[in-house]
């Protein structure tokens, strides 16, 4: 998730050689000071809601998702989160999820201390001058928030001149393998072999190793690959692709996405998607309600509030932790917000360029 993922600070603490000891708290508010002023689309609130309740609910096996949260407060449980979830899609409470003050009476704020330490750590080893001011500026007390758009593409359904980079499914050996099976015979597998740098030479094409889903310009290939979701219009159809299975080579926080060797295969979806363990239980997300974040240590379908300021005023939303990205591994200063869909930096800069790079946050659990 990235220039929007604004500067996507893909992570890795093996990378690094630095195993970090967490500073985030989340700190029992008992009268938080929230803005009033709250305009949250509250059936797209819910629906993704619902949508992250029935991944908790059916997929309990995921222990690196499904779980109360890494210590991050005594009261906070699992239990609490999901009826956290159920709770705000009653009909007699949605439309009540825009008032500060139903909210102070029905929940319990925990607020967010971002972990400086590590966003410190992180600015001394980039070498990127905006990367280090964005992190290095984080304040006490509020949390780096950057944003996310699934990328609006033009692709055809054929190779021509101009659309010469296929999006590419699963190779053709891992057709029917569950990720745990095909995890066991890795080492044979097509899908560890190669490099994205191997793949858009054309490695797999020569050899007709996977399928062209469709045919992208290579510039949009690098886009897609670093966003994760494709919103492709396909000879004036809209199509929607999600990543499904990636080579196993970690996000390099250093280099840029161009000389990334990570490269992802992809699926065609129904829609935008987030967190799943497998392609078909990811969780259907939406603009404005979704961030992205560290669902390791966060657990997921946390609710959060931000406030930020913004067109002279201090604004709140609402949204769910239902996604995560690379950029998150030990990391518990940021959170991602899904911001639409957009064809590139200039047009999501030109409908976003008013919100800011960080803000106030809490957790908001049913009392």
């Amino acid at each position: 998730m990235k220039v929007k993922r604004l500067f996507y600070l893909g992570i890795s603490c093996c990378l690094l050689g630095f195993i970090p000891v967490t500073l985030a708290e989340f700190i029992r508010a008992k009268e938080p000071k929230i803005s009033t002023n709250m305009h949250i689309d509250v059936n797209a609130l819910c629906r993704v809601s619902k949508s992250t309740q029935a991944y908790l609910t059916q997929h309990q096996d995921d222990k690196f998702a499904v779980h109360s949260g890494d210590n991050l407060a005594p009261d906070v449980t699992l239990k609490r989160v999901q009826e956290t979830l159920a709770f705000m899609c009653l009909p007699a409470n949605k439309s009540q999820m825009n008032n500060s003050e139903f909210l102070k009476q029905k929940f319990d704020f925990y607020r967010w201390i971002p972990d400086k330490k590590q966003a410190d750590f992180l600015a001394s080893k980039s070498t990127n001058d905006v990367k280090t001011r964005l992190l290095t500026n984080i304040p006490k007390d509020k949390i780096f928030l950057t944003k996310y758009y699934t990328k609006l593409l033009n692709a055809s359904s054929v190779r021509t001149e101009k659309f010469n980079q296929a999006l590419y499914a699963l190779p053709h050996d891992e057709h029917g393998l569950t990720l745990e099976a095909a995890d066991l015979i890795k080492h044979k597998l097509t899908r560890f072999k190669y490099t994205r740098q191997d793949v858009i030479k054309g490695v797999l094409l020569d050899k007709e190793l996977a399928k062209p889903l469709i045919w992208l310009t290579e510039a949009a290939l690098h886009d897609v690959l670093l966003q994760g979701t494709g919103v492709v219009k396909v000879d004036g159809t809209i199509r929607y692709f999600n990543v499904h299975r990636n080579n196993g080579i970690v996000y390099d926080y250093g280099i840029g996405k161009t000389e990334q060797a990570r490269y992802w295969y992809f699926a065609e979806v129904p829609n935008v998607l987030g967190y799943g363990k497998t392609l078909d239980s990811k969780i259907a997300i939406e603009t404005d309600v979704a961030f992205a974040g560290n669902v390791k240590a966060l657990g997921l379908g946390k609710l959060f509030l931000i406030n930020y300021k913004a067109e002279g005023a201090i604004q709140g939303k609402l949204g769910i932790l239902a996604d995560q990205g690379g950029a998150f591994d030990n990391n518990l200063f940021q959170l991602d917000w899904l911001k639409g869909s957009y064809y590139g930096w200039k047009d999501y800069y030109q409908a976003n360029k008013q919100l800011p790079d960080y803000a106030s946050a809490w957790l908001l659990l049913k009392k």
